[in-house]
């Protein structure tokens, strides 16, 4: 079976780089942050790498919304309305 490069694991230098770009001005944010970096940190992939940098894009309180629920991908950011985006924001719902 052959992986794609978005299947391989993060390398070092590039998950310090994420984990800096993460820092948020909310501290539920940085929570939900932390707790995804605690459970997923060993297996990230650069796909999710990639869904979880463009999330930081977004305003804290957009970011905050996505994360409580209260609004849908779609309306926050269509055009972040992706599978690795997705997937990265269930993973950083899913509580410990």
């Amino acid at each position: 079976m052959t992986v794609t490069p978005e299947e391989n694991l993060i390398d070092e230098r590039s998950l310090s780089k994420l984990k800096w770009r993460c820092r948020r001005g909310l501290l539920e944010n940085d929570l939900f942050i932390e707790r995804f970096f605690q459970q997923h940190e060993a297996s990230l992939t650069v796909r999710q790498a990639s869904g979880l940098a463009a999330l930081m894009e977004l305003s804290d309180n957009d970011l905050l919304d996505l994360n409580l629920g209260r609004k849908p991908l779609a309306q926050v950011a269509p055009e972040m309305d992706r599978d690795e985006v997705r997937e990265v924001l269930k993973m950083l719902r899913t509580p410990a």
